[in-house]
Formats: structure tokens, sequence, C-alpha cells
């Protein structure tokens, strides 16, 4: 397509739209689902496994501190690899 002319409303595949939406739709909840269980157990189980040598309030902001690192870190993979897809 050429950025200069944009297509119309009327040329857009409306099921092509449909499945890209869902598609975006169903990858975003299985991220964030995969988030909610990487963030539960990072307060629950990951403290007292890899640090159990340290203090548990240390320990317990240890294990909150891998989680932030991934998250932090998508948008640096994204920028690296989206462009190779």
């Amino acid at each position: 397509m050429n950025d200069a002319n944009p297509p119309s409303p009327a040329t857009v595949d409306r099921p092509a739209l449909r499945r890209v939406a869902g598609s975006v739709l169903v990858g975003t909840t299985i991220e964030w689902y995969d988030f909610q269980i990487y963030g539960a157990s990072a307060a629950l189980v990951f403290a007292p496994l890899f640090f159990s040598g340290a203090d548990p309030a240390l320990a317990t902001i240890l294990s909150f501190a891998t989680f932030a690192v991934g998250f932090l870190a998508r948008p640096l993979g994204g920028r690296c690899d989206g462009p190779l897809r």
C-alpha cells in the first residue's frame, strides 16, 4: 500500500479486521494472565525458595525486583525483535 493513499473504509476487509482484533484480545489476555501468575508466585513462592538466606522482607523485595525487571524489559524486547517478524 502507498502511504499517500490510505485505504478508504469501504475497502477494509471486515472479517480480516475481526480476526486481527480477536487475535490481539487472546494474546493480550494470555500475556496478562501470565504476569498475574508470575506476580503471585513472586509474592508467595520466590522469596523463600530463591532468597532463603536473606531477611524475609528483603527476600520479598528481591523477588518483586525480578518481576519488575521482566516487566520493564518487555518494551526493549519488542523494540529489538519487533522488526524481525
